[in-house]
């Protein structure tokens, strides 16, 4: 329960477990760094002890290195473990963001397609496209077009005349014919136009 007995969202719910976690997982890292650094001091130990010829006194510390590293060991598996859980709560914190955005956006989707009519709108836009055809065509379009084409088979046919020139008679003739049926094809598209 929140401040005057309100309940707690999952959301905010989960939020709350996250930082529990990480401040446990701070936790443990500060008691795992304070049990190193109490390795460090037990084999210091052990070697003055055994500087000193001191043999029972290092096979005890010997047993509390031992300890201290298993218990190290087990402070890492611990912190691995909470990071898995936190992991996992980040994962369920983010997919009930992404629901929650797929809801509004399905609210957005449906209330766009109750406000518009789609037939309508693709009607106009059919309209328009039409009107702005019909408006490019008025303006001198099409005699434009026909001029580009006559420039382009005028080019070609002062292309075919230079090849003309340079060939036997024999291709020439076929070269007329050529240049004969690209004359009457541009007349053609002219007229058709």
């Amino acid at each position: 329960m929140g401040i005057f007995g309100s309940k707690k969202s999952p959301e905010e719910l989960l939020k709350e477990y996250q930082k529990l976690l990480r401040k446990s997982q701070r936790e443990i890292e500060r008691e795992r760094m304070k049990l190193q650094r109490q390795e460090k001091t037990i084999i210091a130990d052990m070697k003055k002890m055994a500087k000193e010829g001191q043999a029972n006194s290092c096979k005890i510390m010997a047993k509390d290195l031992v300890r201290t590293r298993h218990t190290i060991q087990k402070f890492y598996r611990m912190k691995a473990q909470l990071q898995a859980v936190s992991l996992r709560i980040q994962t369920m914190r983010s997919s009930a963001t992404m629901t929650k955005a797929m809801r509004g956006t399905a609210k957005a989707m449906a209330a766009m397609n109750r406000a518009t009519n789609i037939p309508f709108m693709q009607t106009k836009e059919e309209t328009m496209e039409d009107t702005l055809d019909d408006i490019f065509e008025e303006s001198g379009e099409e005699d434009e077009v026909e001029e580009e084409v006559g420039k382009v088979f005028e080019e070609l046919k002062i292309n075919l005349v230079g090849q003309l020139e340079n060939t036997p008679v024999e291709a020439q003739k076929n070269t007329d014919v050529q240049a004969n049926d690209l004359e009457k094809r541009l007349a053609n598209l002219k007229n058709n136009n």
